[in-house]
Formats: C-alpha cells, sequence, structure tokens
C-alpha cells in the first residue's frame, strides 16, 4: 500500500482531532503514515507465522530499557504466553492478538507498534502516548493453533467461547490478565473472511469493527458507549485509506465470548477484524490499516479526543455482510444437453496448506450458479455475449517446455490440460494450464457447486478468455493475476 496523499488522507482524522495542536496533528501524520517502514518489523511477512517466529523479537525486547516481558501462561502444547507491557501513565490499554490460530494480521502489527514506541529518538506523540498509557500487549495467544495455521486450540475448542467454562490454559491466561489489569480499554484482534463486504456495497470489508455487547438487550453503557466513540474514529481514518471498505460486525450478545465478557467486566472492549484487500493474499496492506488505526485510537485515547465523538456515528458505519466471490462471471452461455442457458458463476479460492503450514497454494471452487445480481466480485467479469467452451488435453513433445508464452499459444486454441510429470513445486505455481497425469480422464463438461472451474471463453467464435483453475486470464493481453494451477491425477 503506497502513502497515499497526506492532506486527503486525514481530513477527516483532523476533523475529530480539532481540539489537538498543530503541532500533534503533523506529528502523527508523520508517525503514522510517512514513517511506517521505518517500524514494520521485517521478520514478520507472510501470514503463517510461527511461534518461533516470535521469540527471538520477545527476547530483543527483555532486554530493552522501558519494556517489561512476563511470561502469564502456557498453551497446551506448551508453547509460552509473554506479555509486554511499557508506558507509565495511570490508563491501562490491553491489546491481545491471535486468539484463533489462523488469525495473524494483528500480531504482525503488534510488533509493528511495539518497534514505533521502542525507537530511540521519540517525537512529542511517541512522548505522550507514552506517558498517559499504559500498554500491555499478549501477542498470538494460541501458539498451538498458529503451529498449524488452524483455528482452534490443541483442544479442538474456540478460545473465544471458552469465557466462561475457562477449559483451556489460553482461555484461563487471558481472564487472569485481563482481572490483574483491570484495563480502562481493550483491542480484541481477529481476521476474519475476505469474502466479507460492506453492506450492499462491492467493497470488501477490509476491516471490521465491533463494540460488543454485555447482554442480550445491548444496552450501551460509558464502557460500550466509549469503546464505540474509539471505533468512530478508527472508521473516519481507515475511509482515507480505504474508502468505504469498512464495516461493522454483527452485535448479537454471545455469552460465552470473550469481548462481551471483557466489556461486562467493565473493559471498554475495542474487537477488530482484518478482512480482504485486492491483490494482497498476504495482508500486508490490512496489517499498515491495524498499525496506523490502532496508533491513531490510542492517541485519541491518550487526549480523550474520543469523549468528544457523537455515539450516533457508530451506527452509521455499515453492518458486515457477505457476498463477495473471487470471480464473478455474468451472463455467460452454458450449454447443456443441447440446450444453451444464460447464469452467474461465482467462485471463491481456497487456500491449501503445505505439509509444514508454512505456503500455500489456491484450489479454485465454484461456490453458486444462477442468478447472482446481488453478490460481487473481487474480480467481475460481464459476460453476455460470451459461451463456456470446454478444454481439451495437450500432449506435448519431447523438448516442449510448459512456458507461460507456451501456455497463452494452447489456451487460445482451445487446450485448457497440460500432460506432463509436473507436480506444484515443479511448475513453480505460475504455469497457466492445469497439471494432468496419463490416468487423468477429461470428464464429460458440466458445471456444479464444488467444481474447481477451468474452461475457456469464446466470443463470435474465437477463444479470448480463459479460465484455470478459477483465475481469469485475458489472453488478447495475456494478463492475469494468476497465482498457481493445480495437478490432476
Amino acid at each position: 500500500m503506497s502513502s497515499p496523499n497526506r492532506s486527503a488522507f486525514f481530513i477527516p482524522l483532523l476533523l475529530l482531532f480539532v481540539s489537538m495542536t498543530a503541532l500533534a496533528q503533523d506529528q502523527l501524520v508523520n508517525d503514522l503514515v510517512s514513517q511506517y517502514e521505518n517500524f514494520k518489523e521485517t521478520s514478520l511477512n507472510k501470514r503463517r507465522i510461527k511461534h518461533k517466529d516470535l521469540q527471538p523479537l520477545i527476547e530483543k525486547y527483555k532486554n530493552q530499557a522501558g519494556i517489561t516481558v512476563t511470561k502469564v501462561g502456557e498453551s497446551i502444547e506448551g508453547r509460552s504466553l509473554s506479555l509486554l507491557s511499557l508506558g507509565s501513565g495511570d490508563t491501562d490499554v490491553f491489546l491481545w492478538s491471535q486468539m484463533h490460530g489462523d488469525e495473524p494480521t494483528a500480531t504482525q502489527a503488534i510488533f509493528d507498534i511495539l518497534n514505533y514506541f521502542s525507537s530511540e529518538q521519540k517525537n512529542n506523540a511517541q512522548k505522550l502516548l507514552l506517558k498517559k498509557l499504559r500498554f500491555h500487549f499478549l501477542p498470538m495467544l494460541n501458539p498451538d493453533g498458529a503451529e498449524v495455521f488452524t483455528r482452534r486450540n490443541a483442544l479442538g475448542i474456540d478460545i473465544n467461547r471458552d469465557a466462561l467454562d475457562l477449559a483451556s490454559p489460553e482461555g484461563r491466561t487471558l481472564k487472569r490478565v485481563r482481572d490483574s489489569l483491570e484495563a480502562d480499554f481493550g483491542f480484541n484482534l481477529h481476521d476474519q473472511s475476505k469474502y466479507y463486504n460492506a453492506e450492499r456495497t462491492d467493497k470488501p470489508a477490509t476491516l471490521s469493527y465491533l463494540a460488543p455487547a454485555y447482554n442480550y438487550e445491548k444496552d450501551i453503557n460509558e464502557v460500550r458507549g466509549n469503546a464505540m466513540k474509539v471505533i468512530v474514529l478508527m472508521n473516519a481514518l481507515v475511509q482515507g485509506f480505504a474508502p468505504g471498505q469498512v464495516g461493522r460486525y454483527n452485535d448479537d450478545f454471545e455469552p460465552r465470548a470473550f469481548g462481551d465478557n471483557i466489556q461486562k467486566w467493565g473493559t471498554s472492549a475495542i474487537l477488530i477484524e482484518s478482512g480482504g484487500f485486492l491483490n494482497d493474499a498476504e495482508k500486508q496492506k490490512i496489517r499498515q490499516l491495524n498499525y496506523v488505526s490502532i496508533l491513531a485510537a490510542l492517541y485519541s485515547i491518550a487526549t480523550k479526543s474520543y469523549k468528544k465523538i457523537d455515539l450516533a456515528d457508530y451506527e452509521k458505519i455499515p453492518q458486515n455482510d457477505r457476498k463477495l466471490f473471487d470471480l464473478k462471471i455474468e451472463d455467460v452461455q452454458y450449454e447443456l444437453l443441447g440446450n444453451t442457458y444464460t447464469l452467474d458463476i461465482g467462485v471463491h479460492y481456497l487456500e491449501v496448506d503445505n505439509a509444514s503450514h508454512s505456503n500455500f497454494y489456491t484450489k479454485a471452487q465454484i461456490m453458486d450458479l444462477g442468478d447472482l445480481s446481488t453478490y460481487y466480485g473481487y474480480k467481475t467479469f460481464p459476460a453476455n455475449g460470451y459461451k463456456i467452451i470446454p478444454g481439451k488435453i495437450y500432449h506435448p513433445k519431447d523438448g516442449v517446455l510448459p512456458t507461460k508464452e507456451k501456455a497463452y499459444e494452447l489456451l487460445k486454441k482451445g487446450y485448457v490440460y497440460w500432460l506432463g510429470a509436473l507436480t506444484m513445486e515443479d511448475n513453480g505455481f505460475n504455469f497457466p494450464m492445469q497439471v494432468v497425469s496419463k490416468k487423468f480422464m477429461l470428464p464429460d463438461f458440466r458445471l456444479y457447486v464444488g467444481l474447481n472451474p477451468s474452461f475457456l471463453l469464446s466470443k463470435n467464435g474465437v477463444i479470448s478468455h480463459a479460465v484455470v483453475n478459477g483465475y481469469l486470464i485475458d489472453l488478447q493481453k495475456e494478463s492475469s493475476h494468476f497465482r498457481n494451477a493445480i495437478f490432476l491425477r
């Protein structure tokens, strides 16, 4: 994400921060935007981070003046849970991340924020935050889940539904730390599906916020109201990065959830959910949004400027919806049993982890067919007048290499499948044809929910586009955001 125009980016924020001095405004602008790359923790740059990746960073902070590192618990499999505390203020802020093992975006942002505060030369904004607040960071609450990149812990339970039972050691640690701090504000940091959109728009809910309810009636007391006001501020700021790409999470009361109970226990709880952003598979742009919006929120807490925000603005944030596809093909012609039908196709790119859960490839799947006019796509292709053409298998001659250039040539001739001995590792993930073994039998072509979509699109008798493992390829421009094909046996 390139840094946006500063004046355009900060107009909403400056309107909220009218009580701040011009100097403080300038410092905030510089700290949150122009200097981000100086504070970004470069050792964490992919989503599948593990407990061992954090330990050198935590060890570094153990030896840094002003930061206290405390082991506060262990996971079921014996991985340490650490709390990093800094600042000297009277207002305590508790931030925890990766309660779900496959939700690491904010864990990376936490270490960016720690770098921000640990810089040797501190500006006035940093000094003010450290003077007014005391921060407590508990990154990667579920390291066992992170190890295998899954939501639940080693016990197989969702820690975020363990606030009452406290069956898990991770849940007990979170409760114990919350109770010991009696923090004024708490930031519950998660990832959500990239298929959420801001209600009735084609915009992904890149960030979604929630001030959880503390009872079934969804009453608003001062504790919850303060969380809502801070969320209004963060929403205004993020609009400058990603206009229209903020959602509001459903606030139905969940009596087992930590966020709802932490609100009930007297800490103003703020849920942040990191969703999707176009062409940001590793969520590094969204990581920056976490960094920026959390620091802005902390500044508003330190200066108490959030108190001036109109509570009614919270309800103006669009609610989350879930109506996004990775690819949506509209009004395409499909021939079945001698008749031609016109329909829409919605495709998701499902992630398949490697054996070590350190990387992934995508396997596309048709998620819906028919009238998808109320749905949206990260990529939408209006296919009126286009016809689906099943692909053929190409039998390469000796010495013919599976290059991207050769693939484009073959796709234009109606071939979608390359017969060969390549594997996912061999083809480098970017050869834009499906690779098949000698045992592979081309089935009778029929669309259905669950199908891996690979076919051609023709218009006026000319094959102009291909869909390979769900990725749309413009054969005239020979361009796409293609990630990988898959090997079919």
